[in-house]
């Protein structure tokens, strides 16, 4: 039996329009996973879904606004109704405010980068803990997309940085609570790969400078994030729970 085999699984992933969440979906239909997505973007989640399904895998695509708990909700039932019992959330949903410090940014950055990626997880989780409690499935997994940044930062990353720390701190604090409802809750925290998100300091005049603090000498790759990923979503990682699980090529333990 491989214990990485995710058939028969299904997985919910949030903010699946575009970057990791995006990648993450085929990578998990791949592996024999249904996958729901949701994000705001229904026209690029449909495109995908349609993607997963030439290639032979099993998506559907719902609308979801992680900052509203009704759309929160109408995503889990939704993806519920859709393809049974959740297996796997993927908390992935996440914002920038752009390279802006403390004193430079507005309580409106504040409230769209807190709200999107640390309240919308807690939400997120919480509807999705409510369905695993009245489902009686007995069971589940939540997957934190966290960040490097919880440990590791520069100037400018502020409040995506505070998020992420908290998002790490919320994991280890909702392990020791999900475990009642046997639900475990770990995180993925990537180190700097190309997204949206990151492309304003990774094509900037600071790149070749900023890699030299990486022990690899390179930034990440999305399916450097592959095989971490299927850990955390399948039975391999039955016995981990709190766990955040960095892949950043040494970029933390280079900064020690």
């Amino acid at each position: 039996m491989n214990p990485f085999d995710l058939t028969g699984k299904h997985i919910a992933i949030t903010g699946a329009s575009s970057g990791f969440g995006y990648h993450f979906a085929g990578v998990l239909a791949g592996a024999g996973a249904t996958v729901s997505l949701g994000a705001r973007r229904i026209d690029k989640l449909e495109a995908r879904v349609a993607e997963i399904e030439s290639a032979g895998g099993k998506a559907v695509a719902l609308p979801l606004d992680v900052r509203d708990i009704s759309s929160i909700e109408g995503f889990i039932n939704g993806a519920a109704e859709a393809n049974g019992n959740i297996d796997v959330l993927i908390n992935n949903a996440g914002v920038e405010s752009g390279a802006k410090t403390y004193a430079m940014i507005d309580e409106d950055d504040w409230d769209f980068v807190m709200d999107t990626n640390l309240k919308g997880a807690w939400l997120a989780s919480k509807s999705y803990t409510e369905h695993v409690h009245a489902s009686g499935a007995g069971g589940g997994n939540i997957v934190m997309v966290s960040s490097i940044t919880d440990r590791r930062t520069i100037k400018g990353q502020f409040p995506y940085a505070v998020s992420k720390g908290a998002m790490t701190r919320m994991t280890e604090v909702m392990a020791l609570e999900a475990a009642r409802y046997g639900i475990r809750v770990n995180a993925l925290a990537p180190g700097y790969i190309l997204t949206d998100v990151s492309r304003v300091l990774l094509e900037s005049d600071m790149s070749e400078s900023f890699m030299k603090g990486i022990p690899m000498r390179r930034y990440g790759e999305f399916e450097d994030l592959d095989g971490p990923l299927l850990l955390l979503t399948s039975d391999a990682s039955r016995y981990m729970t709190g766990s955040v699980l960095t892949v950043d090529g040494g970029h933390v333990c280079g900064s020690l």
